[in-house]
């Protein structure tokens, strides 16, 4: 027996079952689900910084959403304040270092 105490995704329980194990579950208080999230979020942006692929980061931005939803934003409203905020300002595609401002 592993003891994980950790936030994992929503089917991890039926996955664990349909590989013929049994596991122990409880669902996360509103009021404790952001810490939860939040050490989520550092957890998945190691392996990415450990992995740097494309799976990681999809992990990443699913911790993304889950934290948006617990503040009560969709994954739209995530994805449309992006995207102001591109407009706005642009993205990160173009390495832009800024050194000084006078």
């Amino acid at each position: 027996m592993k003891n994980y105490n950790k936030l994992v995704r929503d089917l991890i329980p039926e996955v664990i079952k349909a590989d013929g194990k049994d596991c122990d579950i409880e669902i996360a208080s509103r009021e404790n689900r952001g810490e939860l999230l939040e050490a989520k979020l550092m957890e998945e942006v190691n392996e990415y910084l450990q992995d740097k692929n494309l799976e990681e980061l999809a992990d990443v931005m699913e911790v993304l959403f889950g934290l948006a939803h617990n503040l009560g934003y969709s994954e739209e409203d995530l994805l449309n304040k992006r995207n102001e905020k591109f407009k706005a300002r642009g993205g990160f595609k173009e390495g832009v270092v800024l050194k000084k401002v006078y």
